[in-house]
């Protein structure tokens, strides 16, 4: 039975962003691309990426002297499991609620709003 990758935190999850816009990575390529955003230490996100291995987020390819490092899911798949998470633990199922309060946080752009309600029709037209 496999069980499922544990939930990244925060900085993990900035890793993961990386590593699903430019795939497979090293160390220092992962290590390059978040320092234009913040100051990380290169054995920082070292240890960020093996402790996210034995965490089952990523995995590492040794096969070549600077280990690879690749997200274990796809970007889609980990962002439906914490909001299916965050929808359970903060809003108790209620999918309503969870979009009232993401709506009320921060002004939607109108390509947004009609993404949302395109996704609403696809979705009544499927439970019918």
């Amino acid at each position: 039975m496999t069980r499922s990758p544990q939930k990244p935190t925060a900085s993990e999850l900035e890793i993961l962003r990386v590593l699903w816009v430019r795939g497979p990575s090293t160390v220092r390529e992962v290590h390059d691309a978040l320092s234009e955003k913040k100051n990380l230490g290169y054995t920082t996100v070292l240890k960020l990426l093996q402790i996210m291995t034995t965490k089952g987020i990523v995995r590492r390819n040794e096969t070549q002297r600077a280990h690879i490092y690749e997200a274990e899911l796809p970007a889609e798949q980990t962002k439906r499991q914490l909001a299916g998470d965050m929808l359970q633990r903060v809003f108790e199922g209620s999918a309503s609620q969870l979009m009232m309060h993401a709506l009320a946080g921060k002004r939607a752009t109108r390509e947004e709003i009609e993404e949302i309600r395109r996704l609403l029709d696809e979705y009544e037209r499927k439970s019918r």
